[in-house]
């Protein structure tokens, strides 16, 4: 067995296109827009008043491009249909122009630094929706393989850049790194299919659905947020000396890397559910902690945890992406729509504490001497307070406080399928998981009223109006009956994800297409597509033989 998860981690690390033009891409935006250092332009040139306004620009155009990105989605929604990577290729080179001309001309560094930084931010930002648009298209396995894959390989293109020399690399970025990452991204663009739910929605016409997934997301997205912020803070405290960025830039993407590779290896054997309120709840009191002890422990301690935060950003983002995508795909919800929103939130809160330290850190030189201690003492007291009220309001305030909420979990499904590997062993079948499916069930028998199973006790419950009672949990812990429970047994034998089992259990309970995507707010064509899904995997053409399937299933060694 383990052999075979070997094999498999090492077949998604193969480089294809996707993989490397994307690993290319965050590596060149590792040498641009994180940490708080450029490592590949003079350090003379990196002053303090430079990296602010760089900084500062960048990071609002970026989270200005995220929200704007949304907003356009859900007016203008035929637009993301064709969306072209010229329209931010040429932000993205112009940005790295000025900033190459700001090295020559210093009395303007200032004025470029901080127009180039505002022209990168909008082209990274646009790029990492083309990213983004691309992974949530194709399935399931084969995009989250290509976005790990990809985290992967951009630890190894950084570290690759320190072996050319820095006084030809910063012309190298906008002249041959850029191109490079725009073809992969428009190639492998091409073969989007556009026909898909989450592209044919026009969210204007459903908002119902849109607000669900709104009212679903934003907790988690606050949650990785206040990660964000914590970053914002010690980016500020680390543009004051470049040495300080170029650590952080180096652990960021050695935790990229570690993090995407153990990712790989435990998804290779089983299936993974990350739940981000539970993981922010463990996170809290560790930040609070190590923020508590910044003004106690001096520069070196600042400095480790500078790096400490970013590679958990960088982590942080990666789980971003892969929880929007597998929204986008349970929902049938626009791609750039719902990464605008996430990321629009977690990049916002990352601008608060990055200016916001950046205005305390003024105001603190002001003061005089003793200056760089108060500076500490503020910043420290400011990240407790905001962390402390955006864990209240991320747990859901006063009504979270006296209610249970529920949060979406990332979920990726084990890349070797029990059932597909047992069926297919004997014949000495291949043991990976099917792709999209090939074939479609015939439509009309989707919620058509059943009669009974002939190895049915009792009938299977007729369905019902009730959204609390109709729609199964999706937690595995609750089951309504004993059909609840044997559908339980072959999601997770199948590999059916969440989504997909609660749409089988509610097309066996007889419910028509119009009632389930009323039930779980999603499109009708969305239901139709997850359905397709369903009936591929487990190799039925009908609701009898599905439930047929769920009442006489029976697994090896139960």
């Amino acid at each position: 067995m383990g052999a075979v998860n070997l094999r498999t981690v090492l077949g998604l690390l193969r480089p294809n296109v996707a993989s490397l033009g994307y690993g290319l891409f965050l590596a060149i935006n590792a040498a641009s827009v994180w940490g708080g250092v450029f490592p590949f332009l003079p350090l003379a040139f990196q002053t303090t008043d430079v990296m602010l306004w760089f900084f500062g620009a960048e990071s609002l155009a970026f989270t200005a491009t995220f929200l704007a990105s949304a907003a356009g989605t859900y007016f203008f929604p035929a637009e993301t249909r064709h969306f072209m990577v010229k329209a931010v290729s040429v932000p993205y080179m112009g940005g790295w122009c000025l900033l190459i001309g700001a090295m020559y001309l210093p009395g303007a560094a200032v004025a470029l630094a901080g127009v180039g930084g505002a022209l990168l931010g909008v082209g990274s930002a646009g790029f990492y929706m083309l990213w983004q648009r691309l992974f949530a298209s194709q399935d399931a396995r084969e995009g989250m393989g290509n976005l790990i894959a990809g985290t992967a390989w951009a630890a190894v293109l950084y570290f690759a850049l320190y072996l050319i020399p820095v006084a030809v690399t910063a012309y190298l970025i906008p002249c041959v790194f850029l191109p490079l990452f725009g073809l992969a991204v428009v190639l492998k663009s091409r073969t989007i299919d556009l026909d898909q739910p989450m592209f044919e929605d026009a969210p204007r016409e459903h908002p119902r659905t849109y607000r669900h997934v709104l009212s679903t997301i934003w907790r988690a997205a606050l949650s990785l947020g206040t990660l964000g912020f914590c970053t914002g803070v010690m980016r500020s405290l680390a543009i004051g000396d470049p040495s300080v960025g170029t650590f952080v830039n180096a652990l960021s993407m050695g935790a990229m890397l570690a993090a995407a590779v153990t990712l790989l290896a435990v998804w290779a054997g089983k299936s993974l559910r990350i739940n981000v309120a539970t993981s922010y709840r463990v996170f809290f009191p560790v930040v609070t902690t190590a923020f508590l002890l910044l003004p106690l422990l001096g520069a070196a301690y600042a400095e480790a945890l500078a790096a400490g935060l970013y590679a958990l950003w960088s982590v942080a983002i990666m789980l971003m992406m892969i929880q929007c995508a597998q929204v986008s795909r349970d929902g049938g919800i626009n791609p750039v729509f719902i990464y605008g929103v996430f990321g629009g939130i977690m990049y916002a809160l990352h601008d608060v504490g990055f200016l916001g330290c950046s205005v305390l850190e003024g105001i603190a030189g002001s003061i005089g001497r003793g200056g760089s201690t108060t500076s500490l003492v503020l910043v420290t007291m400011a990240a407790l307070y905001l962390l402390g009220i955006m864990y209240f309001i991320g747990q859901g305030g006063f009504r979270g406080a006296l209610a249970d909420a529920s949060v979406n979990e990332i979920e990726l499904l084990a890349l070797a399928c029990n059932g597909q590997a047992r069926l297919g062993s004997d014949a000495g079948a291949d043991t990976s998981c099917p792709a999209e499916p090939a074939s479609s069930p015939n439509e009309r028998d989707v919620g058509k009223p059943s009669p009974t199973p002939a190895l049915e006790p009792s009938p299977v419950p007729a369905p019902t109006s009730s959204p609390a009672s109709a729609a199964p949990s999706r937690d595995g812990t609750a089951f309504r009956d004993r059909f609840s429970k044997q559908m339980a047994a072959v999601r997770e034998f199948y590999g059916l994800s969440a989504r997909e089992a609660e749409v089988a259990e509610l097309i066996a309970r007889g419910n028509t297409v119009v009632h389930i995507a009323e039930l779980l707010f999603v499109s009708e064509n969305t239901v139709r597509t997850h359905s397709k899904r369903i009936y591929v995997k487990l190799d039925v053409h009908k609701r009898q033989e599905l439930i047929d399937l769920v009442e006489r299933f029976e697994p090896e060694g139960r």
